[in-house]
């Protein structure tokens, strides 16, 4: 038996998540516990994932949608769970072997037990920090590469738009984007976050939008002949504007809208109108239709970062004690790059 330390949720949450929604605590696990005849894992977890979908899962009102990483509530005093990076302690399972490196969906915790493993993903490639599996080489990479060239289809010259600009998605896509000869502007909210855009990233230009007073200014300014392409990661008003702005066939990824988890009345979208003359397309997806390709990105991926044309840059967090910091965090933009919690060394 060993103490196995999780991060429990305390209530339902209303409006903006606080720490106190939030509390850790320690259970006795017993490490040889996989029941005979089954084929399942025991993952002591590396690396967790702090992603905004699951404020969804963390209201008392939330429609299941089966087929989705937007799956039933929480329930509380029940351990989280979301994405993360684990190490295979033991297995009766075949295709996972003790000592195995692995990523996909485990509790908020210091050792998960999966008893249909299926769904993981067995880590290879080693090259980079098993962290990126959080991030580039996971469910933010995918999310940016299919939002941006399956459902965008981007040309070069085209003008480019992403909010968000440093995070985990928003910063990949903004490579992507000069990887196709784009012009592509960012917003974020510090200028540290401005700098890191376009030193780090390559935007050709960036803004912090808690500055623009005249935030339809501020896109006319970057954008004097219009956006062709819009990849939204907030929702909300800043979609609101941007719509008003887009080009003819103008196309908008929308990839998620941070902005508005925490409302409980989500703000309207009121200029729909310009969508019809502009003839621009919106389209929501989620990124587990996309798995299949999850190997083609994985290859391509490897190949950029080995050869030093793409970046990424992380905010990490030590230990579940920071877990409910770090979480409540990436909703006041408190991180610089993706966010991520260390729970234990690799």
């Amino acid at each position: 038996m060993v103490g196995n330390k999780q991060v429990v949720l305390n209530n339902y949450v209303q409006g903006w998540p606080k720490e106190g929604d939030f509390r850790l605590q320690c259970t006795e696990t017993e490490i040889e516990s996989i029941p005979n005849g089954s084929e399942a894992v025991l993952l002591k977890n590396l690396y967790l994932a702090c992603d905004p979908y699951m404020r969804h899962r963390m209201c008392d009102n939330h429609i299941s949608q089966p087929g989705t990483i937007f799956k039933s509530s929480f329930t509380p005093g029940s351990v989280l769970v979301g994405y993360g990076v684990s190490r295979v302690i033991q297995s009766t399972h075949p295709d996972f072997k003790e000592g195995d490196h692995v990523w996909g969906l485990t509790g908020w915790e210091e050792y998960t037990m999966i008893p249909n493993p299926e769904k993981l993903f067995k880590i290879t490639y080693t090259g980079v920090p098993l962290s990126y599996y959080l991030g580039v080489l996971g469910v933010p990479g995918i999310a940016a590469h299919v939002g941006f060239f399956n459902l965008c289809s981007p040309k070069e010259g085209e003008t480019v738009y992403v909010s968000t600009a440093s995070g985990g998605v928003g910063q990949l896509v903004g490579q992507f984007a000069k990887m196709m000869g784009c012009y592509v502007v960012g917003s974020t909210s510090t200028k540290e976050k401005v700098d890191l855009a376009k030193d780090k990233f390559g935007f050709s230009d960036a803004f912090n939008y808690k500055e623009e007073h005249d935030l339809s200014a501020a896109l006319t300014r970057y954008f004097p002949e219009g956006i062709d392409i819009y990849f939204d990661n907030v929702g909300g008003r800043m979609l609101d504007e941007v719509l008003l702005h887009m080009k003819a066939h103008g196309r908008v990824a929308a990839c998620g809208m941070i902005s508005q988890y925490n409302l409980e009345e989500p703000e309207g979208i009121r200029n729909l109108f310009s969508m019809i003359p502009r003839r621009v397309e919106i389209k929501g997806y989620i990124e587990t239709d996309f798995h299949h390709i999850y190997p083609q990105y994985h290859e391509l991926a490897i190949k950029y970062l080995k050869e030093g044309s793409l970046d990424y840059v992380e905010d990490v967090a030590e230990g579940l004690e920071n877990a409910a910091s770090a979480y409540v965090g990436i909703f006041h933009g408190r991180n610089v790059g993706k966010q991520i919690i260390r729970v234990a060394s690799e």
